[in-house]
Order: C-alpha cells, then structure tokens, then sequence
C-alpha cells in the first residue's frame, strides 16, 4: 500500500506542535504508514527515528526511506524502549517525540491482521504478529476475564452479557474469524440505531490488550521525558478516552500548575515541573478533515514544552490506567 492512501490524522496541527528545526532530532514513536516521518523531514533539514513493532510497516517503508538518506532511519522495536534504543545508536537526546497512537489505517484495511469486525478475517489483532493474540484470549479466557477485558479496555456497559455469550458460542464451535466474533456480540448485544457497531468496544478491548498498549503508552510517555532536551516536544495524538486520559494526566501531573497538587496527584513532596503544555486544552481535527478522513473524528492532540525539571515518575499510578487484567489459562505457555 502507498503513503498516499492513508491520510495523516491533523498533520498541520502535528507539525505546528512540534515545531521542527535544522539540525533536530526527532523521533516517529508510532511510525505506522511514515507520513508524520516524511513531513517532519520535509518540514526541517533534521533526523527521524521511526520506531514501529510492526516489522511489516517498516519494510513497506523502504520503498521511499531511500529519498531521505541518513537522516531517517527505521527501528523494529517497541516505543517503550525508545531510551535503550536510542542510547545505542549514541543519541542520547532528542529535540521532539510525536506518538500517533492506536491502530493504523493500514492494519486496519488488512483482513489478515484480524483488527477489523468488518472484514473477514483470523482473529489476531497483534501488532508485531506474535501471541497470544486476540484468538487465544477468545479461545482461552474465562466469563469473568472476558468481561473484565471489555470493562475496563472497551468500557463495554454490556461486558458481562457479551462475555457469557462468547463463551456458550466457543462451547458449541471454535470462534475464529473476526466476522464470527462480531455476529455473536451484534445478537448478544444488539444496538439498533445506534450508529456505532457493537463489536467496536469489544475489538478495542482485545487489541487494547493483546498488545497491551495502555502500559506501553506509559512507558512511552516516561522515556520521552527522560529523552527529550531541555525546550523539547512532546506531541501525542489519541483515539479514544483511555488513551487521552493517561496523556491529558501525563501533562497535567507536570505541568508548574499542577505539581504543586492537583485532584489526580496530591503531592508528598515539591517537584519541579518537567513540562509546560502548550494548549489549555486537546486540539481536536477541523470539520474539513473529519468530512474527507472521518477516521479522525474521535482524533485529541495534547502537547507539552519540556522544561528543566528532572525525569521522575510522579504519582502515576493516577495516570488512569485501567488495572492489567490477566487471563489464567494462558500462563503457563503465554506471556497474557
């Protein structure tokens, strides 16, 4: 698939953020289809880093990486490890990180990757192709594991309901389709009018998990700021509520407004603010980008200005990350 056929979500907005510059180094956390990559370098004479665990997305890459040289270079490894990374390849600062985060376009419109309900296709949701995937946590988990999943991942109101259904399907045939799994929610929890499908919250929920992004996204977030030079960027675009809110927490926990308390981070001792945000609020697509790329409307831009504070975990465990949810038959031969 080319660049071209997958739009990049408020990239106007993204590059205004954070405002790159000759000589910078910058990295892609989330590269994905690389459009953020290719405008940031045709935005400065800088240096991307494209971190991506979807071996398949950086090979595509390698069609056009070529144009750009050294100044871009593709790593096969989780953002999360972007410190490790980084400081093996001798950098050991960086000018701006951008993540784009949830699933790409591309993934998307690729049945075999099993993330779509509505295309038909193997139920794997895993971003690097590894396992468990979503398939084992349908095939394995048990009521009360598959209803914490779609609870807390898909904030699924009907997770119960859903979770007993999908269990008394498997009993009488395997569930191993993504159009199969969708059929069994649509009849366990029906939604007429409702412009949603009601698989939506429930394929968020496994991917959500088999990949298990949320934790991921904290990492991340704790690398970028011990990453990130002093007047550095950090840009997050989100998808849904769960990721927006370890963000917006993210910022807000050190921000010089909020480290002296907040409601989400009563402070035990002073800290010395690490970021100043650079909106009061999350930036959110024109109507213009939603009406051509509707797959931005739920898009959130949140960004912040790296100050002199040091790289320290404060309070975050009110980043509001859902509890990690495990599933009990898959230990012993998984890592879920």
């Amino acid at each position: 698939m080319s660049y071209a056929a997958h739009a990049p979500v408020m990239i106007k907005e993204v590059l205004a953020a954070l405002a790159p510059k000759a000589g910078g180094i910058y990295v892609d956390a989330t590269f994905g289809g690389g459009a953020y990559t290719r405008a940031i370098l045709k935005a400065a004479d800088c240096s991307v880093y494209g971190f991506d665990r979807d071996a398949t997305v950086l090979e595509r890459a390698k069609s056009w990486a070529a144009e750009f040289g050294d100044r871009l270079r593709l790593i096969n490894r989780p953002f999360a490890e972007m410190v490790e990374v980084l400081r093996e390849q001798s950098v050991g600062q960086v000018d701006g990180v951008v993540f784009d985060l949830g699933v790409s376009s591309m993934q998307l419109d690729e049945a075999e990757r099993g993330f779509s309900f509505r295309q038909e296709g193997p139920l794997s949701m895993r971003m690097d192709g590894g396992r468990p995937d979503a398939g084992d946590v349908v095939a394995f988990a048990d009521v009360r594991e598959l209803s914490a999943i779609f609870k807390f991942y898909g904030e699924e109101k009907r997770s119960g309901v859903i979770a007993r259904a999908i269990v008394a399907e498997r009993d009488r045939a395997p569930i191993l389709t993504t159009t199969a799994l969708a059929t069994i929610v649509e009849k366990a929890a029906p939604a007429p009018g409702s412009k949603i499908h009601p698989a939506t919250r429930i394929f968020q929920a496994l991917r959500i998990f088999v990949n298990n992004e949320l934790g991921q996204l904290v990492e991340g977030l704790h690398a970028a700021e011990e990453l990130l030079c002093a007047s550095g960027r950090l840009v997050a675009v989100t998808f849904h509520s769960l990721e927006d809110r370890i963000v917006k927490r993210f910022f807000a926990n050190r921000s010089p407004a909020q480290t002296s308390g907040s409601r989400h981070a009563p402070p035990t001792e002073k800290i010395v603010p690490s970021f100043q945000p650079l909106y009061r609020k999350a930036i959110e697509p024109q109507v213009e980008e939603v009406e051509t790329n509707p797959r931005s409307r739920s898009a959130k831009l949140r960004a912040g200005i790296r100050l002199d504070g040091p790289s320290v975990i404060i309070h975050d465990e009110n980043l509001g990350e859902p509890r990690r949810v495990t599933v009990k038959n898959m230990q012993k031969e998984n890592s879920l």
